[in-house]
């Protein structure tokens, strides 16, 4: 049994002023594996204080200097790539050979992305020709809470702290009580890295307690949370009353669009994306919108996709699938399966239960349903689980109108051979992001939806923009 129930605080390991144990869940066996602390309202504060009293000094760092740092912390992140990726493979379910690939390898690329950009960024620029006098400078928010989810855990831990750190400001770091272990990890590759006591700290918590003290703190200048639309409200309403900056990356429901004229590869790179991470991403292609003229043939392709999708233990090699996080989240996975084939949808893949060969663990089937409606629940919930809807449409204006109808506008999907049609479709759809073709995003794009799905950008120099403010100066005299 593993025991982390210490905290980082002011640069060292502390152990907890009014803490509680919490057990950690292996997903694969539903045995615990770990224990950890959830922190109170001391922690928090301590936290806070620290981060507080180091920011001046953190702020007024020139910023090659707090580029080497954020050189440092990607240097001992590539020493620890191994431990991180066994760590997210065991607490939430993570595939080993997803975890080292795709989950781990997520946080080298956003830390070397923010390095390049830093190197570019605008930290103190003219205003312009016309106003020669005229400076802006771009400094730190200041003290900022960073609220991380378990699904991609170092993927949004890297996002938000390569961009706070290198754009000058301090932080507490929470992490989910579900993904603890790769935060602690993480916490010490923050400790090898030599940043000045305070800039860095990190306490484990749930959100009705850590997360909630942060988010309400008065010392805390901005909260960067990435995590459910529902949790994304609350930490608005308590962040109100002391106006702090909130960034928020919540959930989505993205439309996948396949026109007749899409290649031979779109609908198995469709339904191998949604399965992707046993579909608990937040801009996965939940919803297939499919032009009817090549519906049924879609359908057909995509149900035996989903059936040669294999799910296995998390600790084997392999492009299979593992569980989801835990027992709750399986629950409400299986009952929306269940949902969608009472209000009528055709199920063609997959279905309730655990896969063939798995009496325990939260493994769920890869699920296809067809003749979807977008009234249907289990096509406006973001389900989080390898479970694919499909749906019918006839016309350009329809596709767009169905992938709209939508609370949610993270991530939406073109695939077609016009590209006049694709253009149409990206200046069309209400998100924040837009891929066509299987082509994905570049390095430092910026990641972030509109409407349900939250404010802000992460990513690149546009994730840098969020974590500092602009100041106009006049009168600035020739250095």
């Amino acid at each position: 049994m593993i025991e982390k129930r210490q905290f980082y605080i002011d640069g060292t390991w502390v152990d907890p002023r009014d803490g509680r144990d919490h057990a950690v869940i292996d997903p694969a066996t539903e045995e615990p594996c770990a224990t950890i602390s959830l922190g109170g309202q001391a922690d928090t504060d301590a936290a806070v204080a620290a981060a507080k009293r180091a920011l001046p000094g953190w702020m007024a760092t020139p910023p090659e200097e707090r580029i080497a740092a954020l050189e440092r912390v990607y240097a001992a992140y590539k020493a620890r790539t191994e431990d991180l990726a066994q760590a997210i493979s065991l607490e939430m379910g993570a595939p080993i050979a997803l975890a080292r690939s795709a989950q781990v390898g997520a946080g080298i690329a956003h830390l070397k992305t923010f390095i390049r950009a830093a190197r570019d960024f605008p930290w103190e620029a003219p205003l312009g020709d016309h106003a020669p006098d005229d400076r802006i400078l771009h400094e730190a928010v200041g003290v900022c809470a960073l609220i991380t989810p378990w699904n991609w855990p170092m993927n949004q831990v890297t996002l938000k702290v390569g961009a706070a750190l290198v754009s000058g400001n301090t932080m507490v770091l929470k992490p989910s009580e579900e993904s603890p272990l790769s935060a602690v990890i993480l916490a010490e590759i923050m400790d090898a890295a030599e940043l000045p006591a305070g800039v860095f700290n990190m306490v484990n918590g749930d959100g009705a307690g850590v997360g909630s003290q942060l988010s309400a703190h008065p010392d805390v200048d901005m909260v960067s949370f990435t995590g459910s639309t529902r949790a994304g409200i609350a930490i608005s309403k308590a962040a109100a009353d002391t106006l702090k900056r909130v960034h928020l990356e919540l959930g989505g429901k993205g439309a996948n669009l396949l026109f007749a004229d899409a290649d031979d590869k779109a609908v198995k790179r469709g339904v191998l994306h949604m399965m992707n991470n046993s579909g608990q991403s937040c801009n996965a292609p939940s919803r297939m919108l499919v032009e009817s003229t090549i519906y049924d043939k879609v359908v057909e392709e995509a149900a035996a996709v989903a059936a040669k999708v294999e799910v296995g233990p998390p600790s084997e090699d392999g492009r299979h699938i593992g569980p989801v996080v835990n027992e709750t989240q399986w629950h409400k996975i299986q009952d929306l399966i269940q949902k969608g084939i009472d209000e009528g949808a055709r199920l063609v893949a997959g279905g309730t239960g655990r896969p063939e060969g798995f009496n325990k663990g939260f493994y769920v089937r890869p699920t296809v349903f067809a003749d979807v409606t977008n009234d249907m629940t289990i096509a406006r919930e973001e389900i989080f689980g390898p479970v694919l809807s499909i749906l019918k449409f006839d016309t350009e204006e329809e596709a767009v109108r169905i992938a709209n109808d939508t609370p949610y506008g993270l991530t939406n999907y073109v695939q077609s051979g016009d590209d006049q049609r694709r253009i149409r479709m990206a200046r069309q759809l209400r998100s924040g992001m837009v891929e066509m073709n299987g082509q994905p995003r570049g390095a430092g794009a910026p990641f972030g939806g509109m409407k349900a799905s939250g404010n802000g950008r992460e990513a690149g120099s546009w994730g840098i923009h969020d974590f500092v403010e602009v100041k106009a100066v006049s009168g600035w005299a020739a250095e």
